[in-house]
């Protein structure tokens, strides 16, 4: 669904989870779960971007990890009582005011 918002996800989620998937894994699960997800993520962009080949059968749908590792962290949110929108407009202003001029200073990431 194009356009949606992380309010909207963490609803999508939890219809899914109360309809589908019977229940919640457990708070622990689901950490150990999310880790699982990032190193998939992680092994696959080792492979496309970084120097590591692929073995026969890999999956190679980077947009899909990306996705499977969302599902999982707005699982924990939903479940932690974690509001990802208002969660995320603070982290933007937080980066915004601590990061203003620090990145652009940076002779590290300079052309």
């Amino acid at each position: 669904m194009a356009g949606m918002t992380l309010t909207q996800c963490q609803q999508q989620v939890d219809e899914w989870i109360r309809t589908v998937g019977v229940r919640y894994f457990s708070e622990l699960t689901n950490t150990a779960v999310l880790m699982e997800e990032v190193g998939e993520l992680a092994r696959l962009m080792a492979r496309t971007y970084g120097d590591q080949s692929f073995k026969e059968g890999e999956t190679t749908d980077l947009a899909m990890e990306m996705a499977d590792v969302l599902f999982v962290l707005v699982c924990l949110a939903n479940q932690t009582g974690v509001n990802l929108e208002e969660a995320f407009e603070r982290a933007m202003e937080k980066r915004n005011r601590r990061d203003r001029d620090r990145h652009r200073n940076n002779p590290k990431l300079q052309p």
